[in-house]
This record gives structure tokens, sequence and C-alpha cells, in this order.
């Protein structure tokens, strides 16, 4: 068993001394080789409740709190992630199937997102206005929104939950948050301790693990004001149903079917190299994730070719094996639907150039050729290990083609004219666009976030943070006492 075991007990990481458990316990495994690396309470209705009320008291007087304080807490809590972060990286390559340094790097992120947290309490917090009266002045300021509800995904669980948790907190914001359970355990009870030894007061923060009805209760529940979900197109919608069916704000950070295109005077060692990290990065697990190559006719043979002996070359297995370059996918539904898309690819026309099967949790690196407009592969947000590439002729062919998906979140575009990239970005279905990098790319105090199928325009990062976790209040204050 692993350290933070999240059972229904007395004590614990919590800093408030209570777990959730009243929907039974669950196993957490490992998707690589299925052993049980930890256990977790499940939270039913009524653990929803009560961690509402908890946080509802405790936001109180953290509100309150000198903005000192609460910057010392996100900058304590980064130093107690540094101390740990050993063993924080060894749960997630053991429980979301990450590569040592893909675990790595999400570390590095949730530090991050602690550090620029700690920043966002003395940005300016509101304005003053003018008001008719000469005597009186008009302030507009920045408040709490009281608790946020945060529910989060399997595939970069503990970066994807901190980047709402930490502003919020920050803020002056009590947390309730929904960890996938497949990843409760990075997910969840490492948030929890590493704000207790930070010295976070009690009930500020909840970590409530559950599925899709433990999500619900905390989007449907009184005491949340605002709801931060990242997720599946899907999921996102019923989010935003049940959400604006009570008038809270909610932001929606959902999939992707990123373009990454490949323009005739590409420097193609930089192309193929971007083009292949943004596609098999965490076993393509990633929103961000290249979902399709979209390449020049004159350039794409050897372009295909690369890509090919690229994903030949990598080692697919156990993430801590030495040598392996690709791990599992999160469990074997996710792979038998990756694998349901690449067969239904291939009987709409299109080639396997390598790869396209198999074994279990383990998805062979795989490259398809020849995918049109309306092939699965193309229309569809895979998750998998998989690089479709499409071929185009013209500019505007290529831009009819990035922009013909529901979906955007990133794009990235390769070429050596960066006038022409910038006025092609400037058309592009997309909230992020990277000029000769990869799709996969967000930094902490950037404005990270989709549009259309990938979200509601919501933004993570920086003083964007302030928009999604703050309220305005109008005051008018006489200056001139009679």
């Amino acid at each position: 068993m692993e350290r933070w075991d999240l059972k229904p007990a007395d004590g614990g990481i919590y800093s408030d001394g209570w777990r959730p458990g009243g929907g039974g316990t669950l196993d957490v495994t490992s998707p690589g080789d299925g052993t049980v690396i930890g256990t977790i309470g499940i939270a039913d209705d009524t653990d929803v409740e009560r961690a509402g009320l908890r946080a509802v008291e405790a936001q109180k007087a953290w509100g309150a709190a000198s903005y000192r304080v609460r910057a010392e807490v996100l900058r304590k809590a980064a130093d107690a992630l540094e101390e740990i972060r050993a063993d924080v990286e060894r749960v997630l390559v053991r429980e979301s199937g990450s590569l040592p340094g893909k675990a790595h790097h999400e570390v590095e992120k949730v530090i991050d997102e602690l550090r620029e947290a700690a920043g966002l309490v003395t940005m300016s917090q509101g304005d003053i206005l003018p008001v008719e009266d000469p005597t009186t002045i008009g302030i507009a300021r920045r408040i709490p929104v009281g608790v946020v509800g945060v529910i989060a995904p399997w595939n970069a669980p503990f970066m994807l939950a901190m980047r709402s948790v930490a502003p919020a907190i920050a803020l002056g914001n009590a947390v309730i948050v929904k960890p996938d359970v497949k990843t409760a355990l990075s997910g969840g009870a490492v948030i929890a301790e590493i704000f207790e030894r930070a010295g976070l007061p009690a009930g500020v923060l909840h970590i409530l693990p559950g599925g899709p009805d433990t999500g619900e209760a905390v989007v449907r529940s009184p005491h949340t004001n605002v709801i931060s979900f990242t997720g599946s197109s899907a999921a996102g919608k019923r989010v935003g149903e049940v959400a604006g069916g009570l008038l809270k704000r909610v932001i929606l950070e959902l999939g992707g079917n990123n373009a990454f295109i490949v323009m005739a005077d590409a420097d193609l060692d930089k192309a193929v190299a971007a083009g292949v990290g943004g596609s098999f990065r965490h076993q393509g697990q990633i929103c961000m994730a290249t979902g399709r190559h979209l390449v020049h006719e004159s350039v794409a043979d050897e372009y295909v070719e690369r890509l090919r002996a690229a994903a030949a070359a990598m080692r697919l297995g156990d993430p801590l094996a030495e040598g392996t370059t690709l791990g599992p996918l999160i469990n074997v539904p996710q792979a038998e639907r990756v694998q349901g898309i690449v067969d239904a690819a291939v009987a709409d026309g299109a080639t396997v150039v390598q790869g396209g099967t198999h074994d279990g949790v383990f998805f062979a690196p795989t490259v398809l050729d020849g995918v049109g407009i309306d092939n699965p592969a193309f229309q569809s947000e895979i998750f998998g290990p998989v690089a479709p590439v499409t071929r185009f002729s013209t500019d505007e062919e290529a831009l009819a083609l990035a922009n013909a998906s529901a979906y955007g979140l990133s794009a990235a575009i390769h070429t050596r004219d960066t006038a022409r990239a910038l006025g092609f970005a400037s058309r592009l279905h997309a909230g992020m666009v990277a000029v000769n990098g990869q799709t996969i790319y967000d930094a902490a105090h950037i404005p990270m976030g989709g549009i259309g199928a990938s979200g509601n325009g919501g933004r993570h990062g920086g003083h964007w943070n302030l928009d999604e976790f703050t309220y305005w209040q109008w005051i008018t204050l006489p200056t001139i006492s009679g």
C-alpha cells in the first residue's frame, strides 16, 4: 500500500480530521500490472453535504485572513511538495501509468501553480470609479466567491486539480475537490497532505473521491458557488447544464482534437520532433495532444516516414522499467475504445503505417495515413497514442481542415514564415496556438482554456484566475461626514 490511503477513518491526512466513506471503499490499482496501491472512501450525498457545511463556515475566517497569511500557506505548500516529491512522483507513475519524466514534469507544474497562486494575493483587487456626488467615492472590489467545487480528471490528476485549487484558496475561498476514483491518491490525498503540512486551517479543503454521482452532488450542492470542471466534453455539457440551471458560475476545460499544421517550408526536424511529442506523450492521454497532423502534400511522404520511424523506435512497457518510452493506457476499456477508432478509421480508408494494435492496456504507437475529413480518426478525440495524418495542398485548405472540428483547444503551425503563421493563427478556431512548437504547452501564468466543445472560454492562469474565483462588489463611500 502507498502512504496515501483514503480509508474512511478518523484522523490522518485530512486537515479537519474527517474522511468521506459513506459510499463504501474502493481499491486503487496500477494500470500497468493491476496491483492494488491504495484504498479510498467513496463520498456519498451525506459526505458532500457535510463537507459543504464545514467549508462554508471555514471560508468565513479564511476569506478574512491577511493576504500575507494566505500567500504564506501557498508558499509552504510548494515547499512541502518539494520535500516529498520523490514519493509523489512514484504515486503518479504507479497510479496513472505516467512515465517518470512525465511525473517529474507534473510535479514541477504543480509547484509553479502554487508559487504563482501566492502572487495573486498582491495583485490589484479592485478599482476606484467615478460617481456623480463629488463627496462620495465608488469602489469596485473583488471578494471571494465562497466555496469552489473542483472536479478533476485522471490523466494529469495532480496538476489539473491544483490548477483550480491553488488560486481558489489563495483568493480566500474554501474548496471541495472531487478527484477521479482512478487517481484519487495523486489527485486528492497528496493535495490534502501538502496543505496540511502548510498549515491550511481545518475545513478550508475537502477531498471527496467518487464517480459521476458524487460529482453531480458537488455541482448541485447549495454550498458550492463556482464549479471548475476539467474532463470530457460530454461530461462537461452535463456539468454546464446542471450548474447553469442553478445559476452557478461554471469553468469548463474540456477535450480537444488539436490540429498540428506542417507547411511546405517547415523545418521537418523540428516539426517531426514536435509532432511525435504531441501525439505520444503520456500515451496521447492529454487534452492538448496532437489529434490531427495536417501536412502539406509536398513534404507529407517524408513527414509520415519520419513519424513512422519514431513510432517504431518506441519501447512499450512498464513505466518503471529501464528504457520504456511509452506506458499503459489508464485501463482496458480505454484501450478498446482507441482500438475501435483505429479500426473504424481503416474501414473508412485510412492506412496503418505503424502499430494499430493493443495488448491489454498497452497500445502500440500508431501512425495513420490517408485520413479524410469524415474519417473517425479525424473527427474523434482519440486519447491514445495515435497520429492521424491528413494531406493538404493550399493554406486555405489547411485552414478549413484545422477548423473542421467542434473542438477549439490548441493548435500548432510549423513554417519558417512567422508573419504568415501569425495571420494563419488569427483565423484558427483555437484558444491557444504555438508557432513552431507543440500543441501541448501551458504554464501557470498564461490564460489556459479553449472554445467550442473544448470549453466555455474560462481561463486558468495568472491574473485571469481573479475573474474565475472572485466576485465583483460595488461600494459607495461618503468621504465627508455631516
